[in-house]
Formats: C-alpha cells, structure tokens, sequence
C-alpha cells in the first residue's frame, strides 16, 4: 500500500510537472508568438513610418526645390533690377560728370578768354594812366566827358562849351539856367599827380602822407582859381561847379577829405562826379522845363478857353441831336402802331373775316312792307 500510494504520489508528480512544464512551453509558445506579433507590428509601423517620412521629405524636397527656384529667381530679377538701376545711375553720374567736366571746361576757357581782356585792360588802365599823366591831355579827357554827359541831358540852347567870360577867363562849360541862377560855370580840369603818388607800390607811408597832404593843397587850390575864375557878380551865378572826371578821385575827396569838401562848399565850389553831375544837370532840365511851362502858360489858358468854347458848341449840338433822335423815336413808334394795326387788317381779310355793312332802318322797313303787296 505504501509503495503504492508511493507510486501514485509519483505519478501525481510527474504529472503536475509535466503539467507545469506543459503550461510553461505554452506560456513561451504565446510569448514567443505575442513577441513576434509584436515585432511584426513594430515592423509594419516602421515600414509605415519610414514610407510616410519618406513621402514627407519627397514633399519637403520639392518644396524646398520649387522655393529655391522661386527665390532664384527672384533673387536673379532682383538683381538684375538693382543692376539696371546702378548701370543707369552710372550712366547718369558719367554724363554729369562729363557734362560738369565740359562745363568745367568752357569756363576755364571762359576765364582765359576773361584773363587776356583783363590783360588788355590793364595794358589799356595803363596807358590811360600815362595819358592822364599830363595836365594838358588831362585836361582834354575832361572837357570830352564833360561835353559829352551835357550833350546828352540839355538842350543846345540851355549850355555853351568854351564860354569867354567878361574878365577874359574862358570856362570849359557854361550852364545857362533861367533866373536868378543865370549862368554856371564847369570846370573839367583837376589835380591828379600827387593823388597817383598816394598809390604808388613803391611809395612808404612818409611819401604816402606827404602826397595826401599835398593831394589837398592842391584841391583846396583848384578850388580858390575857380571860385576866382568862375564867380563874377552880376554875370554868372554865385556859385561853380569842379568836375572831377574819374569817381575814384571823387570818392577819396569825399571819403577822406572832408574838410576839403566843407572848405569848396564855403566858397561856393560845388565838387561833381559823373554821377553827381547828372544828377546836377536832371535837375537843371527839370527847372527848364518848368519855366518854359510857365512861358507857355498863356497859350494853354487861351486854348483851353477855344476849347471851352467849343465844348459849349458840342453839348448845344449834341442835345439838339438827342431831341432828334427821341422824335425820330416816338415817331417810329407810331409808324409801328400803323404798321401793326394794317398787318392785322390783311390778315382778316385773307381770312374772309371781313363784315358786311349793316342796312340802314329806313331801308329795312321799305322792304317790310313792300312785301305783303307781292
């Protein structure tokens, strides 16, 4: 019994572990399938995975490669813009710059044109200097000047060039302004030696000071031979004129010399430029033209009396003629009326709208009773 029970027991346990070792080759079996189940499925998700990716970056390539072509060849246009806008900026900066480089050139040439006039010019200052460097000839070239603005202001009758005075002096011009100015003397000459040294580039300020001094003394001169010359009491006006041809000369005297101005003044010396003196002589043909407007002052009242005259005439006329024409009006109003009232009459008639005369009652009443009788 014992080796029985032994033996069953044994059995049992074989049993129970070939049942264990059943269970577990099962149990692997199943992991070994879920596993490859399981390997499978990861596979086929990667595979998916791998073709999805693939397509995505097929995709992505493309796009990319479409995107670059797009920027390539926007970048190129770009460029090619930005190049044609260089190219023309170019351009036009060398044509400025040419045409700044001709420019540039004709007023260099322009300068050396202007370069050799002045050279002439100073040449001709120059030889103008040594002419007026002699009184006589100076002298002359003021006379010349002198005539030439007068001439070309006055009238001939109101100067005289070269007019002998009573004392015997002879001045270079005579104004003859209506009185009580009556005649005024120019003279043309003036003191011009000791005013060149004053600017010589050799001189040093004692020569300079010296010559200024001097440049007085001699204008304060010239001023007392004219006022001893020119002013004659009863015969020319109580004052004279010193022209003084060059206006440099002029605006040194006024500039720096006033007290030479205040003392020509004080003897009646009036000191004239060119300019001033054309001024002096717009002056002098205004007061001409005045008083010869005065002159004539009579024949304009006696003109202007003709004319009122004739304006009275005018206006008489010119009413009778307004009464005229206001009849002649009226008139042509009633010829309208007429004209009107006529119209209208041709118009009834062609119209037949004409009206028989009614018969006379007597008439009537005759014919009443001569009826009943047959």
């Amino acid at each position: 019994m014992a080796e029985s029970a032994i033996v069953i027991a044994l059995v049992v346990l074989g049993l129970a572990i070939w049942l264990v070792l059943r269970t577990h080759r099962s149990l692997e079996d199943k992991h070994r399938h879920m596993l490859l189940d399981l390997h499978g499925g990861l596979a086929q998700q990667s595979d998916r995975l791998a073709a999805r990716l693939s397509d995505e970056l097929n995709r992505t390539r493309d796009t990319l490669h479409r995107l670059e072509l797009s920027i390539g060849e926007s970048l190129a246009s770009r460029l090619d813009q930005i190049s044609h806008r260089v190219n023309e900026r170019l351009d036009e900066g060398f044509r400025k710059t040419n045409d700044t480089f001709v420019n540039v050139m004709q007023r260099l040439a322009t300068i050396d044109e202007a370069q050799k006039k002045i050279e002439i010019l100073t040449g001709s200052v120059v030889s103008l200097q040594e002419l007026l460097g002699d009184k006589k000839t100076r002298g002359t070239f003021g006379e010349v000047q002198l005539e030439a603005l007068v001439r070309n202001t006055l009238p001939t009758a109101a100067f005289e060039m070269q007019y002998t005075l009573s004392n015997g002096m002879r001045a270079d011009c005579v104004l003859k302004l209506p009185a009580p100015t009556g005649l005024v003397c120019v003279d043309s000459k003036f003191p011009l030696e000791n005013y060149n040294r004053m600017f010589e580039r050799e001189a040093n300020d004692a020569d300079r000071s010296l010559a200024q001094k001097q440049f007085r003394l001699d204008v304060r001169k010239h001023v007392d031979d004219i006022a001893k010359k020119y002013i004659i009491a009863n015969e020319t006006s109580d004052g004279a004129v010193m022209f003084v041809p060059a206006e440099a000369v002029f605006a040194e005297i006024h500039a720096y010399h006033y007290e030479v101005v205040d003392y020509a003044m004080a003897r009646r010396v009036w000191i004239v430029s060119p300019t001033t003196l054309m001024a002096v002589l717009n002056t002098a043909r205004a007061v001409l033209k005045d008083v010869e407007t005065r002159k004539q002052i009579h024949v304009i009242k006696e003109a202007l009396a003709r004319l009122a005259v004739e304006f009275g005439r005018f206006d008489e006329r010119l009413r009778k003629l307004a009464d005229h024409i206001r009849q002649a009006h009226e008139d042509a109003e009633k010829i309208q009326i007429t004209g009107d009232k006529i119209s209208q009459q041709f118009q009834r008639i062609e119209a037949a709208e004409i009206e028989e005369p009614t018969a006379a009652p007597h008439v009537a009443r005759l014919e009443a009773e001569r009826k009943p009788g047959g």
